[in-house]
């Protein structure tokens, strides 16, 4: 096979490579989203440059030649170096597992992560969901958590205040006549170990104790649930609450807001805290949630 004197056009490479691993000139056109004569040319001009025909051509189609079996594999080892320069090229994808309650995960992380992406586009966050009430969780790069802010040794950072409300559907809040905090008394009062009633009670001017009967959920999120299915009136924190208020399906009572003593918290071991990836994460959920 006669020497290049030059490099041949990719383009016709790519033509000739598609082609014979193909079969065919239309397949190869299909392919590289151009017409069959625009791949019949680019062949004949790498054909030209290296004085030799790399195809037999006859009315039924295209085969190699002995040339063109030849050269195929050249070409495509070459092209198998230049993919794999391409990969080695690329950046390391980073993954951070970040630990969070499922309430948090979908209503306040979730929703705000396209945001993280186009600030970090190589930090792949993997989001384990994790039960609040469980005695002895998993631990991961960055966990949430919601609470008072005494989980463990970790380096604990709060990650925003918040704000107590009490929470009823429209519809039960009418049938009940909710017009003050008194009217409580002829609810079904919703609870959670997770957020308490009496600091609202207490607030409300209502020297009652805290409820010891009714339904009670662990999860903030199916409490806000059962609220919004009529099944009762919940105390929770407002920014937990803000897609079932936003969305009308629940009402905040009364106009009546306590500071919250609980809200969510990042965990991070000490000696993680200075790696690029957490350090990002963190100042992401800071600048995000203040």
């Amino acid at each position: 096979m006669a020497r290049a004197n030059r490099l041949p056009p990719i383009h016709a490479l790519a033509a000739f490579e598609s082609a014979a691993r193909l079969g065919g000139f239309a397949q190869a056109a299909a392919e590289l989203c151009i017409t069959p004569s625009a791949v019949s040319h680019r062949i004949r001009q790498l054909e030209s440059q290296l004085g030799e025909s790399l195809f037999d051509r006859s009315p039924t189609g295209v085969r190699l030649s002995p040339a063109g079996r030849r050269y195929l594999g050249a070409v495509q080892e070459a092209f198998d170096k230049l993919g794999q320069l391409t990969r080695d090229a690329e950046p390391a994808v980073v993954r951070l597992r970040v630990g969070a309650p499922p309430t948090f995960a979908r209503n306040l992380l979730i929703p705000r992560l396209p945001d993280f992406y186009r600030q970090c586009p190589d930090i792949e966050i993997e989001v384990a969901v994790e039960a609040p009430m469980h005695d002895k969780p998993e631990r991961h790069d960055i966990d949430i958590r919601f609470g008072h802010g005494r989980f463990d040794e970790r380096v604990t950072t709060r990650l925003f205040d918040d704000v107590t409300v009490a929470l009823a559907a429209p519809g039960y809040a009418e049938e009940r006549s909710l017009r003050g905090p008194g009217d409580l008394a002829r609810a079904e009062l919703l609870r959670s170990p997770l957020v308490p009633w009496r600091p609202w009670f207490a607030a409300a001017a209502l020297d009652w104790p805290e409820p010891a009967r009714g339904q009670s959920f662990t999860d903030l999120g199916i409490l806000l649930e059962a609220a919004a299915s009529g099944l009762g009136v919940a105390v929770c924190n407002r920014r937990i609450a803000g897609r079932w208020v936003d969305g009308g399906q629940l009402l905040t009572l009364f106009g009546l807001a306590v500071p919250a003593s609980s809200t969510y918290h990042t965990l991070v071991q000490r000696d993680h805290a200075q790696r690029p990836e957490v350090a990002a994460f963190l100042e992401w959920l800071g600048a995000t949630f203040a």
